[in-house]
Parts: structure tokens; sequence; C-alpha cells
């Protein structure tokens, strides 16, 4: 699977707020919320900020309170300044009348798999291995989206990413582009044998596969033709399912694509429960991924920098002049 770098898949989820009446003073002990602040006219309740807390820390904040008096307090600190801000934003994104629509973020999403050569189970096996659903990436990704617009709207001027600004950060942060040794990228072609016992089924679908493998032979396009007839992983992207270790491949896979070269597909290979053709994307040998392949990503990364840099002046500038009220 492709790497995906950190700063473009460890976001925070934005989850809506909890409204509670405050606790009352002799039976506070007792009650498992109340307010901490209040922003404006708006309210952060003990429950949200510690759902927040054990989100980003992954433990429980009681836990953390336990373990290590000073940490949860510089924590605690942290998560409801985030919390803050995050009502201001959305207090003014709300007041702009600014919009993210679900085909926005599906475009977005695309792009940042397309940057990072990242399949849509890449993508949710990097965000599961950072503790984050794909529902709370999706949330986020409309977050950033917003702040986006928020920012050019607000700083009224273009953020502008210079190709040296590029290439400078290619160069510093090599090591975040390598591949492991001798991985491979494959696309597949996937068709399913509904009925194994049922003779005509089976060479109904050899000829479907044959005829499919003459197509590619004939110079037509394999993400073309996984689109159209693939029901294996990816087939709505072309058929890419992402790199692989060679040695950790089916053996009746790895013998097939053996001597390929990148481009070069297999022939058809037989299997219980149906036919597919692997197609060998690339071969890799350990190399650093070269600038023109990664240069979108890295100067996606940079915008967002830039975007956060600006945010976070504004905001401060914003919270400066905000009724803010820390209720503990």
């Amino acid at each position: 699977m492709g790497r995906m770098n950190k700063t473009t898949i460890l976001l925070i989820a934005s989850f809506l707020a909890y409204m509670f009446l405050p606790a009352r003073p002799w039976v506070r002990a007792e009650i498992c919320d109340r307010i901490v602040a209040m922003v404006e006219d708006d309210l952060i309740t003990l429950y949200e900020l510690n759902k927040r807390i054990k989100q980003i820390t992954g433990m429980d904040p009681k836990v953390l309170e336990q373990q290590d008096k000073e940490k949860f307090l510089e924590t605690r600190k942290k998560v409801l300044d985030y919390l803050i801000d995050e009502k201001i934003t959305q207090k003014k994104i709300k007041e702009l009348g600014i919009k993210v629509t679900d085909k926005e973020v599906d475009d977005a999403i695309e792009k940042i798999k397309k940057d990072n050569h990242l399949t849509q189970e890449g993508l949710i096996a990097a965000l599961k291995a950072e503790g984050m659903t794909y529902l709370e990436y999706r949330k986020k990704v409309k977050t950033d989206l917003e702040r986006m617009q928020l920012i050019n709207y607000e700083v009224k001027s273009k953020i502008i990413v210079k190709d040296e600004q590029v290439k400078k950060y290619y160069e510093k942060h090599k090591d975040q582009f390598k591949v492991k040794k001798g991985s491979l990228r494959l696309a597949t072609i996937f068709l399913p044998l509904k009925d194994p016992g049922d003779a005509s089924s089976k060479e109904q679908l050899q000829k479907t596969v044959q005829q499919i493998y003459e197509k590619l032979t004939k110079g037509e396009q394999f993400g073309t033709l996984a689109r159209q007839y693939s029901k294996g992983p990816g087939a709505s992207e072309g058929g890419d399912i992402g790199e692989f270790d060679p040695a950790q491949l089916d053996p009746e896979i790895r013998k097939a694509i053996k001597d390929l070269k990148e481009g070069q597909v297999s022939q058809p290979i037989y299997r219980p429960n149906g036919i597919q053709i692997i197609k060998v994307v690339r071969r890799y040998k350990g190399a650093i991924r070269p600038f023109e392949e990664v240069k979108d990503a890295i100067y996606d990364i940079l915008y967002r920098q830039e975007v956060n840099k600006r945010y976070y002046a504004w905001i401060k500038d914003l919270r400066s002049k905000a009724y803010i009220k820390i209720c503990f």
C-alpha cells in the first residue's frame, strides 16, 4: 500500500456539541457533565471536552489524570483551547453562509488518494492505523475545506506556493517518499464464478475473460476495461489495488507476474471462485519516488500549512475580541 503522509491524514475529527444543564453545587461530584466554557452564546460541556481528550490521547481522562496530573492539566487546556477555536470558527462559517457539498468532499478525497497513490482500501487501512474511521475523516476533510474558504474570504489574498518551495520540501523530506525495496504496484481485473458446478457458466466466463485479454493485447486501456468488467477490489479505480511486497503475494500470482515488465499484463489466472488478470503498474526498487510523481502531494501539504498559519493568526485576533469564559 502506498505511503500516505501523516500531515495529510492525522486530522482531528469534528463532533456536534452536547448541551446539558449545569450541575448544582452540592451534587457536582455526582454529576458526569457540566458547562466548562462559554464562547459568546455557545457552550462547551465537560462531556464534550472529555470525549475529545479521549479521542486525541486514546485514554480515559480520569486514567490520564491518575497517571500524570500535570500532563492531564496541560492536555485539558490544549484541547479546551482547540474546542474554543472550533466554536468561533463554526460560528463565523455559519455567519458567512459557507457551504461545502458532499461532492466537494468526494473530489478532495479522490485527489488525496491520487496524490498519495492510495486505493480506497489503502486509504481506509491507513486511517485505521491512525485510529480514525472513514466517516470521521470525511467530516475532517469537510472542516478543512470550510476553513480554506473562510481564510480565503477573511484574508482576501491568494495563497501562492512557488515551485522552488515544492522542490525544497522534496529535497529536505526525501525519506518521506521512500518505497519498500522490491515492492510492486498492481492492478487487477477479476470476474467471479457464480456457480462452480455449472459447466456452461464456467465456459461463458472463460470466453468473456479471453475477450478482455485480447482487447488488452490490442492496446485497450486496462483501467477502462477494469471499470467495465471487474467485480474485484479497486474496480472503480481502474483495478488499482496498491503496492505489495512480492514475498507476500499468492504464489500463483507471483509466478504469473514474475517476468512481466511495467505496464504488462498476465495471462488469465484461473481460481476456484473466478478468473483474474493482473497488471504490473510499476516495479519499485527501494528508490525515492521521483519528484514529478509526488509534487502535487507536496503542493497540497505546503498549501495546507499556509492555510493553517493564516488561520491561527486570524483566530488569535478573533479570540481577543470574543466573549469567552472558562468555568473551571
